[in-house]
């Protein structure tokens, strides 16, 4: 499992500007190597390395011949997302190291890394715990990174995965915009500190793109990316704690497979904002590798009707969800929390996946047999 460590490097003042150089360069070499691929229609690696490696050896003298390498590799897997368009890379966009052009000595937590001015020995870097455990792993190239005046490296660590536990259960999660996200257990995860935030900083950032004016694109510029932090460290912290829950117990979990939600779905004009607040597909992904790295299984369920349907009896009705959190069975009277409530009946319908994996039961059996165990947890 290939996992990325992130660390920041500590640059002298004249290290910091050897490295921009460096950036610099490897970049003006990827649009010249762009432009001849785009103009030759040559745009696999091995066929353009051919074609103008040596040209580009002469044209910048002072990129090492393994730097060119790496940017003819970047050029080709540019040109792999997209053909249509010619690609074109930022001047100080991130470019690739390989064990060539960059040594880790973890134990001193140092590197020696190339640039222009040749290569930099002793450069220090700071990490965290999790970091400094993962880059026992490092395996293949890393990325020299400017971000607000800052350079990281994400190292690739290729980490081994365990073998999947055989569950005694599964825990259900179902994902909204209210709760971020809850369980079959009836435990939330999110709260009125996170909604707040997320409107505040909607709010702000609105208020600002609205003025237009020449101090609002500074402080929209100053406040970039706020949003985003918040979001990854908030699905972060929560993916993490429902693994714990899932592993503590011995559990799978379950999810409902929402690819394509947003086009399969209409929201009245005041939701549409709140409804792309947040990234639930990064919560997932979060989910996923998460639990891959500790051997908890991820099953995906079908989405339909989970949150107007009765474990007791079965009812599916869009009555049943009288309100945003209630559920109440307009056919037998079951009533609950309806974020539980859906919760609970992703949970069943990882157990149906999970039983007909294993031994080849049809659904429909497996839906009665699980439906009496349901109602009486609830």
């Amino acid at each position: 499992m290939k996992l990325i460590a992130q660390v920041k490097l500590q640059p002298t003042k004249e290290q910091a500007n050897a490295l921009k150089r460096t950036l610099g360069l490897a970049n003006e070499a990827c649009n010249y190597l762009s432009e001849r691929a785009w103009e030759t229609k040559i745009l696999g690696q091995y066929a353009l390395h051919r074609l103008a490696y040596h040209d580009t050896r002469k044209r910048f003298p002072a990129v090492s011949s393994q730097i060119v390498v790496r940017c003819i590799a970047r050029v080709a897997d540019a040109y792999k997302l997209d053909r249509k368009a010619k690609r074109a890379f930022k001047p100080l966009s991130a470019i690739p190291y390989d064990e060539r052009i960059l040594r880790w000595y973890t134990d001193r937590q140092v590197i020696s890394i190339w640039a222009v001015d040749g290569r930099i020995k002793n450069l220090s870097y700071l990490c965290g715990e999790r970091q400094r455990q993962l880059l026992k792993f490092q395996q293949g190239q890393s990325d020299l990174i400017l971000r607000h005046g800052e350079f990281y490296l994400h190292a690739v660590c290729n980490v081994e995965e365990p073998d999947p536990i055989e569950p005694e259960g599964i825990l259900g999660i179902d994902l909204g915009i209210v709760n971020l996200a809850t369980d079959s257990d009836g435990e939330s995860y999110s709260g009125e500190a996170i909604e707040r935030n997320r409107r505040i900083l909607a709010h702000r950032r609105r208020n600002l793109q609205r003025k237009g004016t020449k101090s609002a694109k500074r402080k929209l510029k100053q406040i970039s990316g706020k949003q985003a932090n918040f979001q990854r460290n908030t699905n972060h912290t929560i993916s993490k704690r429902l693994v714990q829950k899932a592993q503590d117990t011995n559990r799978a979990i379950a999810v409902e497979n929402l690819t394509g939600i947003r086009q399969r779905t209409t929201f009245r004009r005041k939701q549409r904002a709140r409804h792309a607040n947040w990234s639930f597909y990064q919560l997932e992904a979060f989910l996923a590798y998460k639990c891959q790295l500790v051997g908890v299984r991820l099953i995906e369920v079908d989405p339909r009707n989970t949150s107007c349907t009765c474990p007791v009896c079965g009812c599916i009705d869009k009555a049943n969800r009288r309100t945003q959190a209630q559920f109440s069975c307009t056919s037998c009277g079951y009533s609950a929390n309806a974020d539980v409530n859906a919760a609970r009946n992703i949970s069943w319908r990882g157990q149906c996946q999970l039983a007909k994996r294993s031994d080849d039961q049809g659904l429909g059996s497996c839906v009665r047999d699980k439906l009496p165990a349901l109602a009486g947890n609830s």
